[in-house]
């Protein structure tokens, strides 16, 4: 098909587009933007962008990637927002699903498709309803507008001809005795004879340690997918891994990350989520001071494994000169795997305390970690 066709095609299809949504609006209720972040400051350097609330942070995917949702249908018009700015963030892109796209993007994306990199074009995923974000990523974690629900509830309504019908999710099974993955550190103590260091920390940290502490890069890449499901399965099992078998230094990496996600309650706890954002109020001069406040406050499990982690992250930002991994580094990594408030996600603006907090806790490692000492605790 000629670009001409194309041109016609997008202008037959924009048009299509513009009366669905003409008419769509006509039977919706007025939806009120969102309110504003409480906790965002006027004086923050994206203010601008942050307070329309189109972007926001939504945990990792299945890769452990971070994954950020943009939300269309909040965009402003381009005199109240410059959208260069808006896209800032588009090169560090490792993926890109497009949910909901209408025939007119489809077109757009044939017409410039051979303007575009190939590399980039890999990175593009349609999906058509928002339940296919679960094959890759964690749905639950997502802020979805409620807007965007009801239209792909309107969406699915149309394909069959009336309203999906309630959808009765049955009961979760319980863990198995070997569980180690989105079970409490009291259930992986209780099934382990009382050992403090859950296997999966002790085992990938001890790996990691041994073979790398020196790769650049360290915790920032990804890993296959199918591997990773493999391997907590395994662990899940109670069978044992051997992480050479898959000469693959980033799945141990992923392994740890994937582990501290998937608790059912932070490392850091739920109740210390509004003192570490906090920090950043309290003078520089105090902040260690306050980390280690919050820190010994700890339960005594909480704070023994969070020792042990941070120790590990400790000793890998002193070999930052060959992997790449200070502290701040490794404080953007593990920040949102240690912490996230008990309801919903973290915001955009609760990143900067977070980090802060983690990034205090490996680089003053020593000096935090003291002054309390547990029985039967370990370290790397």
């Amino acid at each position: 098909m000629s670009e001409i066709d194309y041109e016609k095609l997008a202008e037959i299809e924009l048009q299509k587009d513009e009366a669905e949504d003409a008419q769509s609006n006509q039977e919706k209720t007025f939806i009120p933007p969102p309110l504003e972040d409480p906790e965002l400051n006027i004086n923050h350097p994206y203010y601008d962008v942050a307070r329309h609330g189109i972007i926001q942070l939504a945990g990792d995917d299945n890769s452990g990637r971070k994954v950020i949702t943009f939300n269309c249908c909040r965009m402003p018009p381009s005199h109240q927002l410059n959208h260069t700015r808006l896209l800032e963030y588009k090169k560090n892109l490792k993926a890109l699903y497009v949910v909901h796209p209408t025939n007119f993007i489809k077109i757009l994306w044939n017409i410039f498709k051979p303007l575009i990199s190939h590399k980039f074009g890999k990175k593009v995923t349609y999906l058509n309803y928002l339940s296919d974000l679960k094959e890759h990523l964690k749905y639950d974690q997502l802020n979805i507008p409620q807007e965007v629900i009801r239209h792909d509830e309107n969406l699915r309504g149309k394909q069959k001809g009336k309203l999906p019908p309630v959808v009765k999710i049955p009961p979760p099974r319980p863990p198995l005795p070997t569980q180690q993955f989105g079970v409490s550190l009291q259930y992986i103590k209780d099934k382990n004879k009382g050992e403090l260091i859950p296997p999966v920390l002790k085992q990938t940290v001890s790996y990691l340690k041994r073979k790398g502490l020196r790769v650049e890069g360290l915790f920032r890449r990804s890993a296959s997918i199918q591997t990773i499901k493999d391997v907590q399965k395994l662990y899940n099992q109670g069978k044992s891994v051997n992480f050479d078998d898959y000469d693959d230094i980033h799945i141990p990496a992923v392994i740890l990350k994937t582990f501290l996600r998937e608790l059912p309650e932070p490392l850091l706890t739920f109740e210390c989520y509004d003192h570490i954002l906090g920090i950043t109020n309290v003078e520089s001069s105090l902040r260690v001071t306050r980390c280690k406040q919050i820190v010994q406050g700890l339960p005594e499990h909480n704070y023994v494994v969070l020792k042990y982690l941070i120790c590990f992250l400790h000793m890998i930002s002193q070999e930052s000169i060959y992997n790449r991994m200070t502290g701040s580094n490794l404080a953007c990594v593990f920040g949102l795997n240690l912490i996230w408030p008990s309801k919903g996600t973290a915001s955009l603006s609760a990143l900067v305390p977070l980090n802060l907090f983690t990034e205090l806790l490996i680089d003053f490692y020593s000096n935090i970690f003291n002054s309390r000492t547990v029985p039967g605790e370990i370290l790397p």
